[in-house]
């Protein structure tokens, strides 16, 4: 993390605090809401990166199934940015691949290739609630969420463990554009990193899904979640992403992220990490 970005963010939130008293608390902790969630959504996370992830499926009760991936990522400008995800194993799932585009506002792509029937499938917008390849990842969990499609409150403060954090609740400005109609994220300020999200699906008064970030680590000068889990909080499944390796700033092509790319690996292999 910068140390220049991190004094900025918290000289932003003094200044909000300093305001015209005529402002009544709930709009100092909206416009204090809304600068966490831009400090966190501006955090530096390089120009691209590859990163191999082990993805672990297990139920309430059973043996869990585990997978591996490659995922790439590239920052195309403002609030725009693009995704790769490629399986490798098991055999059943190997060169599947999902790629999205987002795009600012409440535009993406997303495509989805699968080797078994050598087709690759728009995902519609209607979707965003279907399960990433059998996890408990939604669509709609993988895309880019701008600042400005929600409303943010700062409730108060929290903890995770023994780590204070911020808890920040967003909300969409559009009911219509999110599976989810509330948000509430535990935020290390110092790292501006979301160590915990309760994710409320719609017409539930109780979180259905939390995401959980554990073993974050500076790698090439930036925080990196090396460890998180998805759990369904209605069935006990949950799903485990542990990042192995992770390179940043290779100058990936903008040739990895096309679509005629989704069908054939061979130019990623030399970027993977």
């Amino acid at each position: 993390m910068i140390i220049g970005s991190l004094a900025k963010a918290a000289m932003t939130v003094v200044l909000l605090a300093a305001m015209v008293p005529a402002l009544s608390g709930q709009s100092l902790s909206n416009q204090a809401g809304e600068a966490l969630a831009q400090a966190v959504y501006d955090r530096p996370n390089g120009d691209d990166f590859s990163a191999l992830v082990v993805m672990k499926l297990q139920g309430k009760e059973g043996q869990a199934r585990q997978r591996i991936l490659y995922s790439y990522a590239k920052e195309k400008g403002t609030a725009e940015r693009w995704t790769l995800m490629r399986f490798i194993q098991p055999d059943d799932i190997s060169g599947t691949g999902l790629l999205t585009q987002d795009h600012p506002g409440d535009e993406s792509d997303q495509w989805l290739y699968l080797p078994a029937l050598n087709k690759v499938r728009r995902i519609s917008s209607s979707r965003k609630g279907g399960r990433f390849v059998g996890s408990d990842f939604f669509y709609e969990d993988l895309l880019d969420r701008e600042v400005s499609m929600d409303h943010h409150y700062l409730q108060g403060e929290g903890k995770v463990g023994k780590v204070p954090c911020e808890v920040l609740v967003s909300t969409p400005k559009d009911p219509d554009n999110s599976v989810y109609s509330k948000r509430v994220s535990c935020i290390y300020r110092r790292i501006l990193i979301p160590l915990k999200v309760e994710l409320y699906e719609r017409g539930k008064d109780r979180p259905t899904k939390m995401l959980t970030a554990r073993r974050i680590k500076k790698v090439q000068g930036y925080w990196t979640i090396l460890e998180s889990t998805m759990y369904d909080l209605e069935s006990g499944h949950r799903t485990q992403l542990l990042t192995n390796k992770i390179k940043y700033n290779q100058n990936l092509p903008d040739r990895l992220f096309s679509r005629r790319d989704l069908t054939d690996d061979s130019n990623e292999k030399a970027f993977r990490p």
